[in-house]
Formats: structure tokens, sequence, C-alpha cells
């Protein structure tokens, strides 16, 4: 019973690191702009086809293929944002909200009509790679996964503390009138916030991709899990998105 307590416990806290990734790109989106992204899993589900046609099809290794996701991501992201969101920011909170709801189903459905339901798995040299730690087994991918998700978080909290550019997102995300006063150019702070927060999840894909499958509602249980952890860690709130993603089981 210890044993499997103690395993559960690492996988739970291995798996943690990945939703902290996923979290926090949806609490920073949330922060800046008061938006709750609903298509943010959906997102997650592109970024995870588009690893897998990489790794699968062009037999790209699955780390480097976040060269191309996470840049992917982040233009898919800005699009969308620019197109669909950036006319509704002003709009009632319920709009919104519909708005999101209805890119998810979108982005949902023509997943099922590109590359219907059936769950589709990868297999790398070391996805069955383990070791021991006492009675613990620990896979590599999913060490790999927890270590990089939890360095690209700390990457994203020093790029909002100390850069011109994060600077400008923490402004705008306080009082949008006092930033534009200053010269911060707000309309292009929300859209690089957007495309950032999209980007974490296009991290996520390429680590997550070693041992977990790919099919078009891959992001139903990664988005509700972050919206969760969102909400209970403090709308907004960069150190709590990181703190409830790990804590989580």
């Amino acid at each position: 019973m210890v044993t499997l307590l103690a395993q559960a416990i690492v996988n739970g806290l291995l798996l943690g690191g990945l939703f902290a990734l996923i979290a926090i790109g949806l609490t920073l989106i949330w922060g800046v702009m008061r938006i709750i992204n609903f298509a943010h899993g959906e997102f997650l589900m592109v970024a995870m086809y588009i690893t897998f046609f990489l790794v699968d099809r062009a037999g790209l290794n699955p780390y480097l293929a976040a060269l191309i996701t996470v840049p992917a991501l982040f233009i898919v992201g800005a699009a969308i944002f620019r197109v669909s969101i950036q006319p509704v920011l002003k709009d009632p909170v319920m709009n919104q909200i519909l708005l999101t709801l209805g890119l998810s189903l979108v982005l949902q459905n023509v997943a099922l009509v590109l590359f219907k339901a059936t769950p589709l798995f990868v297999q790398t040299a070391y996805t069955n790679v383990h070791f021991n730690l006492g009675p613990v087994v620990v896979q590599l991918p999913k060490l790999i996964a927890f270590v990089g998700s939890i360095l690209a978080a700390l990457l994203l909290w020093w790029f909002l503390q100390y850069t011109d550019m994060g600077r400008a997102i923490r402004a705008a995300s306080q009082n949008q009138e006092a930033a534009m006063l200053v010269g911060i150019d707000v309309r292009r702070t929300y859209l690089v916030a957007f495309g950032i927060g999209s980007a974490c999840v296009g991290l996520a894909a390429p680590l997550m991709i070693s041992f977990y499958y790919t099919s078009p509602t891959v992001g139903l249980f990664f988005g509700l899990i972050a919206f969760v952890v969102v909400v209970l860690g403090g709308m907004g709130n960069f150190l709590g998105a990181l703190v409830l993603s790990l804590i989580h089981i």
C-alpha cells in the first residue's frame, strides 16, 4: 500500500509539471486581458497533432519538435486573437465566453473531420525507459517533461519580471489607461501576451507526446484541469497556478 501511494504521488507530481505549464499560459491570458480562453485545451490539441506528424511522419526528435511547435502556436494564438478575440475585448463577459467556447467546438470538430476520433501514439527510443528510486518507478519521458515544464515556467516568470516586454505586459494588466499614457502599445502587448500563453501549450505538446495520446478531445481533460488550477490558484496568479498544479494530486 505504501509503495502504491508513493508511486501515485511521484506520477502525480511529474504530471503536475505539465499542468503547471498549461495553466500558466491560461492564467497569463486571464491576468492580462481578463478573458478566460476556453479553447486553451484545443490549442494544446493542435500542438499535439503538429508534434505527432513531425515525430511520426518526419522522424523528428519530439524535443527538437518544440523548435517548431512553440513559434507555430505563438503565431496561431496571435492570429486567432487578432481576428476573433480582440474585437470583443470590450464586450460583455458572456460574449467572450461564448466566443472561446465556440472556438473550442470548431477546433475539435475540424480535427475530427481531418483526423477522425482514433487516438494516435508515437514510439520513441526512450518511451519505455525508466529507473527505480527505491520502490518507485520513474519514467524518463515524464521526468524530462516535468523538468522542462518547470524550467519553462521559471523562464516565463523571469521574462515577465525583468524584460521590457514583460513589464509592459504587467503594466497593461494592472491599468490599461496608465500603460497607454506612458507609451505602451496595449494592443500589441495583448497580442504578444496571448501568443505567449498559446506558446506554452506549444511546448507542453512535445514534452508529453512520448507518453500521451493525440486525439481531437485530448485538450478537454488538460484544459479542464488547467481551468480549475487557475481558479483555485487565484485568477491571474502566476505562483498560485504553479503551486496548485504541483499539488493537484
